[in-house]
Formats: C-alpha cells, structure tokens, sequence
C-alpha cells in the first residue's frame, strides 16, 4: 500500500515539473526524434520484480525532471521521451535509488535488469511500525492491527483475543465483549466453519500467527448479520501479496506437552494468487475442579425434609490428549484488472482422548458416611469442512463494485464414553454397586450461505449499498445413552435419555444503507430486515406427560417458529481534528438494534452425564433476545501516544440468564439433582466504559493497556422464583514490551477480571500474567521465542453459588500454567515489497474509510 501511494506520488510529481515546462518548439516538431528507454527493476537480493518502482529523466544541465514511468506487475517499464543528454533515475521505497548520470541517448536504450539494494535503515523503521498494535477508528469498528505479540507465539486465536482490548476470554475459552458472552464471531467477514459453526472453543484449536487484524464491531452497521447482542468479532486472516514463493514455518514445543508444526505458503503471479495454511498441533491439557457443596432441609407444606447427605465434596482431575490437523487451500485469480474470483477450502479433524477421574465425599455430621470415585473414558473424533466461492467486479476505481459470495460447510463429531463409578469408603453393609453406563453420541451440522452486495458511490463523498443474505444452518444430534443391567451384568437403553434432536437455523435478510461525508462530519444509515426460522424436532420414546414429569416443565417436541424483524443501525463520525503529522482526534456516535438466537445446546432439553449431581441442560421453550445499544467515542491520537475511550449502554429484553435449581429428582444412592438451565428472563440492562491507552515513546519501548468497567442490572423470575440482580464488575489488561541490548525483546501481559456476581452466583476475581522474550536469528529469516503464559498458575475461578436448595463453593482450572519454546521461520517475507491488491478483503469493507 505505501509502495502504491509514493510510487503514484512520485508519477505525479513527474507529470507537474513535465507540465509546467514551458513549451520547446523543437519538441513540438514532427522531426524531433522520439526514443524508448526499458528495462526490468529487480531486488538485488531475491531477484523479484519490484512493481510500482519510479523511473525517472532529468535534464541534464538543469536538473529538472522531464518525463517518468512507473514499473508494472513484472517489474518492467518502458519511457518515451525525446533524445537528449539525460540522467536516469530509478526509485523504490525503502531501497537505495539507482542512478545513471550524463547519459547521451540518440538511439533506444534497453537498460535489462536494474537490480535495487534494500536500504536497511528505512527499512528498520519500517519494520518497527508493523510490529506494533496499532487501532483505527471507523464509522462502525475499531480495527486493531495484530503487531508482534510474543506471548501467543504457539499459541491460538484464543490466546490472541484474550490480548485484544474489550475482549476477554474465559478460563474455558468462552468469549465475551465488554463483558457479554453473546458476541458473534466471523472469519473475513462471514460465519465459518473455522469458528466451528458458533462454538468459540474451536478457535482454540487455530494457529494465533494466523491473524492479521481483529475488527471489534460493538455498533454494527446494517450490512452485517444482526446476530449478536454484545457485537461482533471480526477476525481477518493473514494472506501474503507479495509476489513469487513466500512463506512461513512455525514449530511450537512446550510444557504441559504442547507440540506443534503450522507452515503458511504463498505463490502469486499476475494472473493469480495460490495461498494455503496448514497445521497440526498435540497437547495435553490437565483440568482440575473441585466444589463443596452443603445441602440445606427443605420445607414441604411445613413438614422438613433432611437432604440424604448434608455435605458433598468433589475433587476432578481432567486428563486431556487433543490432536488436531488444519488445513485451507485457496485461489484468487484475476479475470481482469478489475474482476478476480476466489475459491478456497478448509479441512479440520481432531481426535481426542480425555480421561476425568472424580473423587467424590459425602458428610453426615461432620462425619464421612461414603466416598466414591468415578472414572469416565471419552473418546471423540470430528472434522470440518468448508468451501466458499467469492466474486467481485469492480466498475471503476471509486468503489462502485459488485460482489457474490456462496459458501458451504459440514461438520461431523462422533464421541463415545464410558462411566464406572465405585465405592472406596462406605457405611453401608452391602451398598448397591453403581450402574455402568456407555454413552455414544453423533453430531452433525451442515451450514450454507448465500450473499450478495453492491456498493454505489454518489459524488466523491457519499455512497448508497444494498443487498442480500441468506444464512442456513442444520444441526442433528442422535444421543445414546446404556445403562449395565445389575442383575447379569447386560447393557440396556435408557428411554427416558436417549433421543435424537434435529435442530435449524435459517436466516432471510436484506439490507440497504447510506453513508456521506461532509466536510469533518460523516455519517452512515442503514435498516436491515430478517426473517429468522428457529426449526426442530426431539425423537423420544418418552409421552409428552413423562417429558413434563422429567424436565419439570412442557415442552413441544416438534416446533416451527419464525420471527420477522427490523434494525436500524446509525453510525456519525466527527473529526475534531486531524494533522499530515499524524495526530488527529475524533467523535464517534453508535445505535443499532440486535436479536441474539439461543443455539443447539440451548435448546436440547436432555441433560448432560458428565456428572450424577449436577447437570446442564437446555430449555426448548427459549425465544431470541433483542437489544438495543448506543455507544459513544473518542479518539486523540499525537505522534506517540493514542487515546481511545467510550461510554455504552444496552438494554436487551428476554435475555438469556443460565440458572441453577433443584431438579426435585434423586441419584439412585439419594443425592439431589441441581441443573442449570438456561431460561428467558424479562429484561437486562448493561452501560459501562472503556479506556485504552497505546504509548510509543521510543523504538525501544512499547505500552499498550485498556479498562473497560460495566454494570448491569437483570430483572425476571422462573418457576415462582425471583433472579433479579444488580452487579458492577471491570477488567483490565496491561502490556509492555522493551527491545533490550543485543535486539532481544522482551514482553509483559498482566490482566484483571474483577469480581462478578448475579443472583445466584459471586465470582472472585482473576489475576493472570504471561511473559516472553524472543530474538530474531539467521539474518532476520527467523524468530526464537519462549514465552509463559499464567505465570503464577492463577488463571482459576472460584464462586460461592447460594440458592434456597444449597450452598457451593467451587474452583476450576481449565489450562495450568504453560511454557512454550517457538521457532517462526520466514522465506522470502524479511522484506516489505509491494503486491497487487487483493481483491477479495473480506473485510466487509462498508465503512467507506471515514476513519476518524
């Protein structure tokens, strides 16, 4: 990009001095001979075509440029000019000019490969600038640019989100924005199967060095899916554009084991753009939690009954081996200067093997009455597959263009577990052994999507979009649950849990917005109308009385609902002001209107078996939540320091609250059932704050840090019971990074989630610190890194959850502390050359660039 802008600028430059030459009579003659002066341009070092490269003639006695040129896709350049004595002059941002003095030219002159020597000085400085996170303000986003950030070497998208600010991502990967878990994820603008068809878990199965930049969307504008209350997290991929064979190789060793080999492949030509990512990653992730939950007398009719168990400790231990393979191949090929179509494709698979080994105490009196453990074996295999198609045509070179996107995808998941549980402490005589159960469990989704949109500028600073979306998603999941027969030792169905539940999402929608600028101020308008279809059916051989006397409330086993929709969307933009130094400041104003649709295992009705005593399981009758939000910015950004900062609220009606309570059903030796079921409260209202601070003094000395504090109030009760609650919690997240002697740097995450409560539930609050340093090696080709992410093994919530049934305290670790040993190897990319622009962003480029 900056190679495009100065090589045009320098053409220019050209032009006006051959303009502004007063006229010469003998170059206006017909007898003044006319000759060609050609050539290649080439980097001394690789021998690649230097595009965009300024060929430049001066006169010689004067000094004046005459004529220029600039080189094309190939490298090459051909000038017509007038013979004459002459200086030739060749130029290519951060290279060292090539210079040709007194040169007589009566006669064409071919000057063959002119070969440029990279200038390191410019480009050290460069360089420094792409590493570092920087953020742009747009009419509807936040952009911030992923620099080097040593403390995700090897590790996942996840990791690298988690460093983003207003994003955070939970110890058991769910992520959440400015505090709500209810955040959309794209990849390149579209849903993905990447993302794993909406679980976020997936994506901390992807490599982090694959990220180029993540789009934070907390005011939407209308030609985006109006899915998701919190916003959206728009995660763009990194596709070189440099022309030739590029690449890169990443090898990741680490402890707990942690074994990973991703290698990122380029070859572009004129004509098109062959890029492909490939990985496979090994680890094992222990997992540990324990809970201490006390039982209270429950009062029924005035009669009080004593629970079986007054006090029931659980300590788990979670052995996880994950294996995961990746791989994306895609083509970008141009039919024209201006039209280019893409394919591309991407393949998942993933075996697991998870060992979970719960040791179980129960009290009477301060006293142990029985202690059991229970082992459970699971075996999971799935894989992802996704092709998409994207076309664009552009009409002009001001933005009227036409794009078309399909895309297809399909998942499959099988999982198989085995359940013992036996006693090792007991007062009972002869205690009745436990069952054996043996679960299998398939899963498969199937999504689909077609799209198009048009952009239409009007005028130089106004432009008008309208177009299409259709989203449709199918998810069945065939559950299968046997239990031992304790009289022979047989396994038998259990009816009243196995079932099948076929599940879809399909999503109709067209929009259309407008946007200007006027002078400082711009604006951009849109409405987008869905029409959403939640579809599903449950197979159980259970009546429709069993159902209601099993999961204590009706449910319809065959449901067909459509809600029809309008959101506006209105996104304004002030530049206060804005300086060719680089500082510039501004005012930005956001409304837009959400729907938020409750996923598969929101709905399932049949419980989870990962434990006796404490299930979770999903509500069929839960309807879309809708939201509106406002939002309010400012950015002030100076030469070395920017400010970002921003005041929200958003109030939501029917949100989604998970709730816990007593099923009112016993395990076979006496314990009380709690579930935690998701349900439609009646209104949730959320405003807040956030700051984030980017400070540069020095090449030597890097700052990033952000604070981001929200209170919420939620309203509504379930089953006669009121959930109301009111809490104000925050987050913060500092990050540092320091060039020391001998160009090792060294970086520093340190990060904050304060305390959260609800009605039910009170969270601690989380410290955790990551540290790395690395040091580029083989002549800049490669980058060593080691890092440590949760330095103090921190990262672990720990709640006290009280309802009138029961008091727990619980803990939970989904990853301990991790060490990682990186080695990222670079060939052909060391250097910043210029490529073609790719078409296809997939950005969703609707802001029409009035950054503030």
């Amino acid at each position: 990009m900056h190679q495009h802008f100065y090589g045009i600028i320098l053409l220019l430059v050209s032009l006006g001095n051959v303009i502004a030459q007063p006229s010469n009579p003998v170059t206006n003659s017909s007898n003044v001979k006319k000759v060609s002066i050609s050539g290649i341009v080439l980097d001394k070092e690789t021998q690649q075509p230097l595009e965009y490269a300024t060929v430049s003639i001066y006169s010689h006695k004067k000094e004046k440029i005459v004529d220029g040129t600039i080189t094309d896709i190939n490298g090459a350049f051909e000038l017509i000019t007038t013979a004459g004595m002459y200086d030739i002059k060749v130029e290519y941002i951060s290279y060292k000019p090539y210079i040709l003095l007194n040169q007589n030219i009566e006669s064409d002159l071919s000057m063959g490969s002119v070969a440029l020597e990279l200038n390191i000085a410019a480009l050290d400085a460069v360089e420094v600038i792409a590493e570092r996170t920087t953020v742009e303000i747009k009419l509807d986003k936040k952009i911030y640019n992923i620099g080097k950030d040593l403390t995700t070497a090897g590790g996942t998208v996840s990791d690298a989100l988690n460093n983003v600010p207003s994003v955070s991502v939970d110890i058991e990967g769910a992520i959440s924005l400015r505090g709500n878990e209810n955040v959309r994820i794209l990849i390149n603008g579209k849903p993905s199967a990447m993302a794993g068809f909406g679980d976020t878990r997936v994506l901390s199965q992807l490599p982090a060095e694959a990220i180029e930049r993540v789009e934070v969307i907390t005011s939407p504008s209308a030609r985006y899916d109006a899915e998701g209350t919190a916003g959206i997290l728009n995660i763009i991929l990194r596709q070189k554009e440099t022309l030739g064979f590029n690449g890169s190789l990443n090898l990741t060793l680490g402890n707990p084991d942690n074994a990973g080999i991703a290698a990122s492949l380029n070859y572009r030509t004129d004509k098109f753009n062959l890029f492909s990512n490939l990985g496979y990653r090994y680890f094992d992730a222990p997992r540990n939690s324990f809970s201490d939950a006390r039982y209270f007398d429950i009062n029924n009719n005035g009669t009080l009954i004593s629970p079986e168990f007054e006090r029931i400790r659980e300590d788990q231990k979670v052995t996880r081996l994950n294996r995961n393979y990746n791989a994306s191949l895609g083509l970008e090929y141009f039919l024209s200067k201006k039209t280019s179509i893409t394919g591309n494709f991407f393949y998942r698979y993933g075996e697991d093997a998870d060992e979970i080994r719960n040791n179980s105490e129960r009290f009477n009196n301060g006293n142990i009455e029985e202690r059991t453990l229970r082992k459970e074996k699971q075996d999971e295999a799935g894989n992802n597959y996704q092709f998409a198609l994207n076309y664009i045509t552009k009409f002009n070179e001001v933005g009227h263009q036409l794009t078309a996107d399909i895309q297809f995808g399909e998942g499959h998941e099988d999982k198989s577990t085995f359940i013992n549980e036996d006693y090792t402490v007991t007062s009972q005589n002869s205690p009745e052994p436990f069952q054996q159960e043996s679960i299998a469990e398939t899963e498969d989704e199937k999504e689909s999507l077609f799209q198009i949109d048009y952009v239409l500028p009007i005028g130089e600073d106004a432009r008008f979009e309208a177009g299409y979306r259709g989203d449709f998603e199918n998810d069945v999941t065939d559950y299968v649950l046997e239990q031992e027969d304790l009289n022979d030792g047989s396994f038998f169905i259990n009816d009243t849990i196995s079932n099948r539940f076929d599940y879809s999402e399909n999503v109709n929608a067209l929009y259309s917005q407008y946007g200007t600028k006027i002078g400082k101020f711009s604006f951009l308008l849109g409405l987008r109308l869905e029409n959403t279809q939640l579809k599903g059916k449950i197979d159980s051989r259970l009546t429709e009385s069993e159902l209601i006397e099993a999961f204590g409330f009706p449910i319809d086993t065959e449901f067909d609902n459509n809600y029809l929709g309008l959101f506006p969307t209105l996104n304004l933009i002030y530049n206060l002001a804005e300086s060719d130094a680089g500082s510039e400041e501004s005012v930005t104003l956001g409304y837009n209107r959400r729907i938020n649709r409750p996923r598969g295992w929101y709905i399932n009705p049949f419980p989870t078996r990962s434990s006796r005593t404490t299930v979770f399981q999903g509500n069929p009758n839960l309807n879309p939540a809708f939201s509106s939000a406002f939002d309010i910015g400012y950015l002030k950004r100076w030469e070395k320091l920017t400010l970002s900062t921003s005041v929200y609220y958003q109030y939501e009606t029917d949100s989604f609250e998970r709730i816990q309570e007593n099923t009112g059903q016993q395990t076979t030796d006496g314990i009380d059932i709690i579930r935690t079921i998701p349900v439609n409260l009646s209104t949730n209202e959320r405003s807040g704050g956030e700051l984030g601070i980017l400070y540069n003094p020095n090449e030597w000395l890097r700052l990033n840090s952000s604070f981001n504090i929200f209170q919420f109030k939620t309203e509504g009760e379930f089953n006669g019971v009121d959930y109301g609650a009111s809490n104000t919690s925050w987050f913060a997240r500092l990050s540092s990074k320091i060039t020391l002697p001998s160009d090792i740097d060294w970086q520093t995450n340190a990060y904050y989630n304060g305390v959260y409560e609800n009605a039910q539930t009170r969270r601690e609050g989380i410290f955790s610190m990551d540290l790395a340093v690395s040091k580029e090696i083989f002549k800049d080709d490669a980058t060593l890194s080691l890092n440590i992410r949760d330095v103090f093994n921190s990262r672990k919530r720990k709640s006290l959850t009280n309802t009138e049934f029961f008091e727990r305290y619980s803990e939970s670790q989904w990853r301990q502390r991790q060490v990682n040993l990186s080695l990222l190897i670079r060939f052909n990319q060391q250097k910043k050359r210029n490529g073609r622009s790719n078409y296809n962003n997939g950005g969703g480029n609707d802001d029409m660039d009035f950054e503030g």
